[in-house]
């Protein structure tokens, strides 16, 4: 216990000093090779909506508290304005989240720029705006899951898979989407990685269907039924990482990482990081690409 506690402290001085820690099998190594590789995580924790439980979900500010908590991946949804601009936000209006009113479809990107996105959470983040997507990727290291939530089947998917290629981002970014969705992208960029979010009537189902489209994830929601762990064992066999929707109990984390589950979704990211390490999984040192 003392050599764990030992270890955070380091790792947190680290993470305040930008100091790279080299060996973290966890904490995205960089291979040294002609082109540029980060080493991902092979299970972790998952930031939904970045830290969305201390910090307004889906903005700048809890995607970074998410990146310095050390989280192995982040999940947020993108959503299309009416004048085609990605967004990222959970709802498809912007009412519960900002000061304003009506569709993201009705609005343009430059009045979603002027809404307040922060003050609903607490008075600190007043004046906090709906990101763009590129804005996120901008502020997103190199070595952890981008877990993307397509809130649409329309042009977004390809508009989406379409900047990850060109960001760079395919080896970590993947899109949770309909079956649609995941069609129009992989015609663009045939590369991109897909979460099937199309979802069944049982989870045996879900699990069958998922195994048959040979998609990268799959995102379970229930894991009180006896057949929770073969079937996560099955997927994992046939290649399939398994996404968890979502607890914040370190109970129920713990034991869907005995049962095989790779990423679960929490809601507090900070409140929970800890049990990433009492299971020795190393919170991620975040790595971002080097300048040429």
């Amino acid at each position: 216990m003392k050599q764990k506690t030992a270890n955070h402290r380091v790792f947190l001085l680290c993470l305040f000093l930008g100091i790279s820690i080299s060996g973290m099998v966890n904490a995205g190594e960089i291979k040294k090779t002609t082109k540029q590789a980060f080493l991902l995580p092979e299970r972790g924790l998952c930031a939904h909506r970045g830290a969305m439980k201390t910090h307004p979900e889906n903005t700048i500010p809890a995607f970074r508290a998410a990146i310095n908590a050390g989280a192995h991946m982040i999940e947020f949804d993108v959503f299309l304005t009416k004048d085609n601009q990605m967004v990222v936000i959970h709802d498809s209006k912007v009412d519960r989240t900002t000061n304003g009113k009506g569709k993201v479809s009705d609005l343009t990107l430059a009045e979603i720029k002027k809404l307040d996105a922060g003050s609903w959470k607490a008075p600190e983040f007043a004046g906090e705006q709906i990101p763009t997507l590129q804005e996120v990727l901008n502020v997103m290291p190199y070595n952890i899951w981008l877990n993307i939530h397509i809130k649409g089947d329309g042009q977004l998917p390809v508009q989406v898979a379409s900047l990850i290629g060109k960001q760079g981002r395919l080896h970590q970014a993947f899109l949770a989407c309909s079956a649609a969705a995941a069609t129009k992208a992989k015609e663009v960029v045939p590369e991109i990685k897909i979460c099937n979010m199309e979802r069944q009537d049982s989870e045996h189902e879900y699990v069958q269907e998922t195994i048959k489209l040979k998609t990268d994830f799959i995102q379970l929601r229930k894991a009180d039924y006896p057949d929770f762990a073969a079937n996560v064992k099955m997927l994992k066999e046939n290649g399939i990482r398994v996404n968890y929707f979502g607890t914040d109990s370190p109970e129920i984390i713990k034991m869907l990482f005995e049962n095989g589950v790779d990423f679960p979704l929490v809601n507090d990211i900070l409140g929970v990081i800890d049990v990433a390490w009492e299971l020795d999984i190393q919170p991620v040192q975040p790595v971002f690409k080097t300048k040429k």
